[in-house]
């Protein structure tokens, strides 16, 4: 049973690569879940098969998921625990479309999880933020131009680490990514971060086509320059600096900076399928995390109608 759940595990993580065009972090974290159920199914029912699998089985994984520790000695939270049940009803979906019998995933349950707050940065908050940054040199010039750009334009991290220096079509302030899932998507850029890109640009006297590049190490050559970007990991490090330094309330990461994107969008009166298809959303229901704080209707009817307001 072992090397079958096995090989069906592998033709799912394929189907996922190929047909649905998953990430490769996504499919890594898929195959760490289920590699997980393998384990424990194959443990504690080693003569069954995904054939017999039903809510009573089911619950007994919960139930281990519930008491699995991870490397620091913790409990899995409750959100977490639920990561592990998405992949599996993921993974059953599959099955079933394959004509694989099996327990139907939309019999398994997702408990709720308390609603974590949507952390963003309001725009005197993000002002003082890039403010913060000493730009006399050519590295804190592109320091704000990582930060007026993300702002700008709600990229994701893996997104701006890709950017090319000629990828900017800087006189109709736009330029074109390839997102999550392959989705392509025209990004727009402020008046603000255009300027200050142009400013980095020109203080640069290389020839390495990224967009951002590493001032630390040595400086190494190859056809494009592509040893010289800018990593993901590095870009969090920049945003963290400057956000420590500042001393803002709100710890905020690359991602909250697009998360004050939206935000931005929607208090200043963007309709919500317009700010889905800037972010890069598959789904609307993705953007709709926004709605409740953000929802400038809602606030007007409120201003205007309540007996509390002067």
């Amino acid at each position: 049973m072992g090397g079958k759940l096995e090989s069906l595990i592998d033709d799912f993580l394929e189907y996922l690569e190929i047909e649905k065009n998953c990430s490769k972090l996504t499919i890594r974290d898929y195959r760490h879940y289920l590699k997980v159920f393998e384990d424990w199914f194959y443990d504690v029912f080693p003569q069954k098969s995904m054939e017999d699998l039903d809510l009573g089985i089911v619950r007994q994984y919960r139930v281990f998921l519930s008491n699995r520790v991870d490397e620091k000695g913790l409990t899995l939270k409750r959100v977490t625990q639920n990561y592990y049940v998405i992949a599996l009803r993921s993974f059953l979906r599959f099955l079933i479309k394959n004509d694989y019998k099996t327990l139907e995933p939309s019999k398994i349950d997702l408990p709720k999880t308390e609603s974590r707050s949507l952390k963003f940065l309001d725009r005197d908050q993000v002002d003082h933020l890039v403010t913060s940054i000493d730009t006399s040199k050519e590295e804190g010039l592109r320091d704000r131009s990582i930060l007026e750009l993300l702002f700008s334009t709600g990229l994701r991290v893996s997104e701006l680490a890709k950017l090319n220096r000629d990828q900017i079509n800087f006189e109709r302030r736009e330029f074109g990514v390839i997102g999550k899932g392959g989705r392509a998507r025209v990004v727009f850029v402020s008046d603000r971060a255009t300027e200050w890109i142009k400013r980095y640009l020109e203080a640069r006297q290389d020839k390495f086509k990224p967009l951002f590049i590493r001032y630390s190490g040595a400086v190494t050559e190859d056809n494009n320059g592509d040893k010289m970007r800018l990593t993901v990991r590095s870009i969090e490090r920049i945003v963290k600096k400057y956000v420590k330094a500042a001393r803002l309330p709100v710890d905020a990461t690359v991602h909250t900076l697009r998360h004050s994107f939206a935000t931005d969008l929607l208090i200043n009166g963007a309709d919500l399928r317009s700010v889905q298809e800037m972010l890069g959303h598959k789904n609307i229901s993705t953007t709709q995390i926004y709605t409740h704080i953000t929802n400038k209707q809602l606030r007007e009817v409120h201003e205007a109608f309540h007996s509390g307001n002067k």
